[in-house]
């Protein structure tokens, strides 16, 4: 298994998919690969847009991409494809859109054969257990919350330490206490805007400048680095 779980497209006041692009491209190695793109999380623009938007940055890098609503046939296109991209954007759209076209089970097994997976914010969400963690508002249903259940560890992306000025809401961790208050045997990552993780089957790596934030139930948060040992999120 091959994965490249990554928080966030963009860091703030630079390109779109710039930071992770050499990630990105060490991940899928020097040979051109022509990845199938998931953008089922893209609700305010087309599918055809964010397909161009993905693949000019990949074709930057020596890859490409072509978007699954290109296909009649969306189960095999996942069975044919060389890697897999699933695309950031609203996790309760991405989700009931891979639910509605029989993809859970389809790109469970192509990704446990050993297919390459990238996936970034919503599509990090989706290789977890569930998407219980993640920040989006739930505009649709999902028809269910499971997911490709990749790793057994479940990510909240763009996680924050504080709540902006002025705001008297919960902040990111008590959201994330609340969650562990009802699924205990759960770890969950924080994973910073800037960092993604690296996983060759039961080998995982922390990449970024920025710690990771660990929370499980009855267990003080830690805070782990790159180059720190994460093999318990694989159990």
């Amino acid at each position: 298994m091959k994965l490249l779980l990554i928080s966030n497209s963009t860091n703030a006041g630079e390109a779109y998919l710039d930071y992770p692009k050499q990630n990105i491209k060490a991940f899928l190695g020097d040979k051109p690969v022509k990845a199938l793109f998931i953008p089922y999380a893209g609700v305010s623009f087309s599918f055809s847009e964010y397909e161009a938007k993905v693949k000019n940055r990949f074709n930057e890098i020596g890859h490409d991409i072509i978007s699954i609503h290109r296909f009649s046939d969306p189960v095999k296109a996942v069975k044919d494809a060389d890697a897999i991209v699933v695309g950031g954007g609203n996790t309760w759209h991405l989700l009931r859109l891979i639910h509605d076209n029989n993809l859970i089970d389809a790109v469970r097994e192509k990704v446990l054969s050993g297919t390459p997976f990238i996936g970034w914010s919503a599509g990090s969400n989706v290789a977890c257990p569930t998407i219980k963690t993640t920040n989006d508002m739930p505009i649709i249903d999902p028809l269910g919350f499971h997911a490709f259940n990749f790793v057994p560890f479940q990510i909240n992306p763009h996680y924050l330490d504080a709540n902006p000025d002025g705001h008297a809401g919960e902040t990111r961790e008590q959201r994330i206490e609340e969650y562990q208050v009802v699924n205990k045997d759960v770890y969950i990552a924080g994973l910073r805007e800037g960092c993604m993780f690296d996983i060759h089957d039961k080998n995982i790596q922390l990449i970024g400048k920025k710690p990771c934030r660990i929370f499980k139930f009855g267990k003080q948060p830690i805070e782990l680095n790159a180059g720190d040992d994460f093999s318990f999120l694989l159990g």
